[in-house]
Order: C-alpha cells, then structure tokens, then sequence
C-alpha cells in the first residue's frame, strides 16, 4: 500500500507537524476541543512511527530503503 504522504514535500511535513505541536499545546491548556487533539494527537503519532529510529527499533528498516 502507498504511503498517501508520499508527494508530500519534507518542507510541507515539516509544516504540518509544527501545526500539530500548536494543536497540541492549544489543546493542554484547554484552548481547542477535544476533536483537534485526538486527530493531532494521531498525526503525532504517525509521524512519530515513521522516523527511521522508530521503524529501526521494529525492524523494518529494508521498508523505509524500498
């Protein structure tokens, strides 16, 4: 299955992630629903999986080469 963040350039992801630790810091002092974290935090989350140290503890470092 293809990675739907693949034509994601890194400065776009780079972006998005810093949206996401606003989100997050927002939602910690009750400035933002309870919706924007669960979806920030699973953004978080994902990317967080995605890191070459992450996927090389589990790993699947041969997945991130192909």
């Amino acid at each position: 299955m293809k990675d739907p963040f693949d034509y994601l350039d890194e400065a776009s992801k780079h972006l998005i992630d810093a949206l996401s630790l606003v989100t997050v810091i927002g939602t910690l002092i009750d400035m933002l629903p309870s919706v924007a974290a669960v979806f920030t935090i699973a953004w978080t989350a994902i990317r967080i999986y995605e890191t070459k140290t992450v996927q090389g503890w589990l790993g699947k470092n041969n997945a991130i080469n192909k």
